[in-house]
Order: structure tokens, then C-alpha cells, then sequence
């Protein structure tokens, strides 16, 4: 059987073969060489060049590793191991940056548009390609024709029907609620509190950050889980490990993923997209290079913020209100503008009063559920697994237990603006918030 042995820097030699060596030549999944893994960090992290495609090998690699642990059939770890090196197939350039805008627009998120493209019922190439890639078949046929059910393989890429983020809830003696499909524990693989995917991205982003803060005792995790009533558990002697994840992940939102620098740059480049006439429908079949030239031929504004991205000219913190000094009366005057179209009915507020131009006004707000509900880090809760019985990690583990108590975002608002319009703009902000 034809293989490939491919090198990784976290997981040293991943072996693809089969099947799976068909989708890694995909050229929708080679799309994923050229979009990387965060977006416009490596502005603030110039290491932070890593990308999707190598995100995707890492969770293909590690899902068969906890496919292996939980001695999952072969039918069973060929869907999950084919899921997991799909799971981003559909992830829009730059990361998440624009995220947000394009769910507003289009009503669905990558995870969701990812059916459609294995389907291929959607286009899963540009015109431009027509003469290299006209003809192929879909994805769905590769996965058919090798005995994998491309709607499972579908079901598993997005969200868990079952609980909330495909986790249950525990009842007051711990046990776990009856209403879990028989597959639970595959789709929680790849969506759960200690998936693939998760483990992957915090240690390649740490890797490639630089920040100190993405170490995961992986080995011994894999050594403690187990399938309990369909869901994934970490027995008791892994409780340090999946407590090493938890404070991994914390650290890493707060250092890396929340860092204001970098979010003022992914949100210059949301704005940018939001300002030009490019195709949103068309969107997931550019890559970061195909947007960023879009987006400089587009000409106008849109042009400008691009090439000001590119040399590094990012607007500045103008306004910002952190959670910690707020009442409840201004976290809810805040949470109302939470929502996109209301941020962006406040830009427009901000750059009326302030005079100036509704593009040089940046308004970052969480959601509103996370400003509301004091939404925190480790909103999904381990599942411990000892003397025949299940427990969140919480009730045993006061370093978890605290860690759900952090905050995701320690500001409530932060609105940003070029310098020269820095003053005008915090002005205007103070007064409209009346903060």
C-alpha cells in the first residue's frame, strides 16, 4: 500500500497512507498550505507563519493515537482519523478573522459549509483552476469508494447534535444523563474537552508562538482515557495531565488568541473584507494570498487597510472598558451593541460624533452571552472516571475549578481607530457609552 511518511516538528513522523493519502492531495485540502493557523498573528508573533494544513496532519495523527487508546474498531477509526484531517477542509483565510462577518452574511460557519464541499454541492474550486481540476471527483466519492460513509464523516466535522458542545451534564450524583447517541464518544474526538484538535492546536501555536504555555503531558492523557456510557473519560490518574490542558488553554486565550494587538489587526482585516465588493459566497476557495490581493486590487479603502496591514500600520487602542471595573448596568449598555450589525451600528455612532470616516472606527465587543453569563475559559468540564462512577473535574480539582472562574476576555469593549483620530474617537466612544 502506497504511504507517505510526513515529518512534523510536534509529533515527529505522521504516517499517511491509503485513503487517507488521497484526501491529503485533495486540492481542497492543499488550499489549507496557504491559510494559516492564526490568522494575522504573526504581527505581534512573527514565528506564527504555521498552517491549517499542518493543524489538519496533527489532529489526523493524534485522533488515530486516541482511536488506538480507546481500541476503537477499525470502521469506527477510519471515519473519526478521516473527520479529523477534514475538520478545517472549509476554514475561511486568515484563520478566524473574518469569521464573524461572513456567519452574519451567510447565515453558517466553516465547520457547516464543509458537508456541502465533500459533497461537492457547492464549488470546491475557482474558474480559474477549471483547466487543472475540471472533472475531478468529489470527496464524497473518495470516501465511498473506500468504505467510509461521507455522512458520517460530515456528522463528525460538525458540532455534536447530543448536549451542549456534544459534553451531556452531569447529574447531582454525577452520572451522566441517558440522552447520548450511540457514537458520542467519536463526535467528542474531535469536539470535546480533551479532542484531537485542541491538543493539536495549543501545542503547534505554543511551538510556533513562542509562549511557554502549551505544554500537554499528551502520553499520559492517552494512557488515563477511557469510553464510558459513550463518552470519552480520563480515569483518575490522569486528573494532573487534563488539568495541564485546562491551564494550557487559559493561558494560551489570554497570551495568544485574546491578544489585543493581534485582535486589532484581525479585525482591521474583517473590516477591510466588510468594505470591499468581494464575493462572499466565493470566499472559501481563497486562500490568505488570493484575499490579501483581492483585497489590494479592490482598491479604495479596502486597499489601504490591506497594504497598511502588510507594513504593519495597525490602528490603535482608542477606547477600551475592562470587565472587572464595570457595574452591572454597564456590562448590560455594553451587551447590547454585542451583537455584529448592532458593532457596527455603534462604528457608525462613534465616527459621526467623532467626524471622521465609518472605516477608521474598530469596536470589539464579545459576545453578548459572554459578557451577560460572565462566560469563562473552561466552559467544557472534563469528565473524571473513578470507582464506577463519572465526575466533572471540578468537583475534584481545585485548580480546574478556578480556572472555570476566569474570565475569557478581561475587557468588556475595545475600540480602536488610526493615531491621528485616537482622541476624537475616545472621546466620542465615552460619550455614546456613556462609560
Amino acid at each position: 500500500m502506497t504511504e507517505k511518511v510526513i515529518h512534523d516538528p510536534l509529533h515527529g513522523s505522521i504516517v499517511v497512507d491509503g485513503v487517507f493519502l488521497k484526501l491529503l492531495s485533495r486540492h481542497e485540502v492543499q488550499r489549507l498550505h496557504n491559510v494559516k493557523q492564526l490568522g494575522m498573528a504573526n504581527t505581534v508573533f512573527p514565528g506564527a507563519n504555521h498552517t491549517r494544513l499542518e493543524h489538519s496532519l496533527g489532529v489526523y495523527h493524534l485522533a488515530g493515537r486516541m482511536a488506538k487508546a480507546l481500541r476503537l474498531s477499525e470502521d469506527d477509526t477510519r471515519h473519526v482519523c478521516a473527520a479529523a484531517l477534514l475538520h478545517d477542509v472549509c476554514h475561511l483565510p486568515y484563520s478566524h478573522n473574518i469569521s464573524e462577518m461572513y456567519e452574519h452574511r451567510t447565515g453558517t460557519d466553516h465547520m457547516e459549509l464543509a458537508k456541502p464541499l465533500i459533497k461537492g454541492t457547492i464549488p470546491t474550486y475557482s474558474e480559474r483552476d477549471e483547466d487543472i481540476l475540471g472533472g475531478t471527483e468529489t470527496m464524497a466519492e473518495v470516501l465511498e469508494e473506500n468504505g467510509i460513509s461521507s455522512d458520517t464523516v460530515c456528522d463528525l466535522i460538525a458540532k455534536p447534535r447530543s448536549a451542549a458542545d456534544g459534553l451531556g451534564a452531569f447529574m447531582s450524583d454525577g452520572k451522566k444523563q441517558s440522552f447520548f447517541s450511540s457514537k458520542d464518544h467519536l463526535h467528542q474526538m474531535i469536539h470535546g474537552p480533551v479532542d484531537a484538535d485542541q491538543m493539536d492546536y495549543l501545542l503547534r501555536d505554543a511551538h510556533y508562538t513562542g509562549v511557554a504555555h502549551g505544554s500537554i503531558d499528551i502520553e499520559r492523557l492517552l494512557t488515563q482515557m477511557k469510553v464510558f456510557n459513550n463518552t470519552i473519560v480520563i480515569e483518575r490518574g490522569g486528573v494532573v495531565a487534563a488539568e495541564g490542558l485546562m491551564v494550557s488553554r487559559a493561558l494560551m486565550y489570554t497570551s495568544v488568541y485574546f491578544n489585543k494587538t493581534v485582535r486589532i489587526a484581525e479585525m482591521m482585516l474583517s473590516k477591510a473584507v466588510e468594505l470591499s465588493d468581494i464575493d462572499i459566497d466565493a470566499i472559501h476557495l481563497m486562500d490568505d494570498p488570493d484575499l490579501r490581493n483581492e483585497l489590494i486590487t479592490n482598491g479604495g479603502r479596502p486597499s489601504e487597510m490591506m497594504r497598511a496591514l502588510i507594513h504593519r500600520r495597525l490602528y490603535k487602542k482608542a477606547f477600551s472598558a475592562y470587565s472587572i471595573d464595570l457595574d452591572e448596568d454597564q456590562i448590560g449598555r455594553i451587551a447590547r451593541y454585542s451583537r455584529y450589525e448592532n458593532k457596527k451600528r455603534l462604528e457608525d455612532e462613534i465616527a459621526e460624533d467623532a467626524g471622521i470616516d465609518y472605516s477608521d472606527v474598530i469596536v470589539d465587543i464579545p459576545s453578548r452571552s459572554s459578557l451577560l453569563s460572565n462566560a469563562k475559559i473552561g466552559k467544557t468540564d472534563v469528565s473524571i472516571y473513578y470507582d464506577g462512577r463519572v465526575r466533572p473535574i471540578t468537583r475534584i480539582s481545585p485548580v480546574s475549578k478556578a480556572l472555570q472562574n476566569r474570565d475569557m476576555f478581561d475587557w468588556a469593549v475595545m475600540i480602536s481607530s488610526p493615531f491621528e483620530h485616537v482622541e476624537k474617537v475616545r472621546r466620542a466612544a465615552s460619550s455614546i457609552l456613556n462609560l
